[in-house]
């Protein structure tokens, strides 16, 4: 698995995934699987940014619809949350940008900055 680091705002209510290296779409969901059964995520929680800009995409053809059907699975965790995802890669900017034509019950939307990432999340507040 790819290196990842977990970090959560108290004060914004956000929770924070910074990825490392090579990341696959069996990353993505190991990581939030293993985050959901260590309750690393408050349920006060209001929405998750997931910088990527140490990171780079290894996904399939056609793989990345996986993530957003891994979010439906976990409606306790994902049902009306924000999820900012943060790159600056050119050639990565494309899946966050799939993933945002399949989110049902969430919101996803693609940043190149956590500032803006972080305004969006506020902006439904």
């Amino acid at each position: 698995m790819s290196d990842l680091i977990y970090k959560y705002d108290y004060r914004d209510r956000i929770m924070f995934k910074y990825y490392f290296g090579l990341i696959t779409v069996e990353n993505v969901k190991e990581s939030w699987r293993d985050a959901i059964e260590k309750k690393l995520i408050p349920g006060d929680v209001i929405g998750f940014v997931l910088d990527y800009r140490s990171a780079h995409f290894d996904i399939k053809p056609g793989r990345h619809i996986e993530i957003p059907e891994f979010y439906q699975q976990y409606p306790h965790v994902f049902h009306k949350k924000r999820v900012a995802i943060v790159t600056e890669n050119p050639e990565d900017i494309v899946y966050p940008m799939l993933i945002q034509t399949q989110d049902k019950g969430y919101m996803s939307e693609p940043f190149s900055t956590v500032d803006a990432a972080i305004s969006w999340i506020w902006s439904f507040e």
